[in-house]
């Protein structure tokens, strides 16, 4: 997630439209990669999992 703006980065979708195939992971994404939004480098994103808490464990266990 993009630390500038909150955009999130999707491997299953890419971002065609600026040269990243659907599939496309994270790591293969070009270290000078900017954000689309606002411009923000690669290198100041954090990785999220969405669907899992912190520690891992599934949201739903942790309800």
């Amino acid at each position: 997630m993009c630390l500038g703006c909150g955009f999130s980065y999707d491997e299953a979708l890419g971002l065609p439209e600026h040269g990243l195939a659907p599939g496309t992971r994270w790591e293969d994404v070009p270290s000078d990669w900017v954000c689309p939004d606002c411009g923000t480098p690669k290198d100041q994103f954090e990785m999220i999992v969405i669907g899992y808490a912190t520690d891992g464990a599934a949201l739903a266990a942790a309800a």
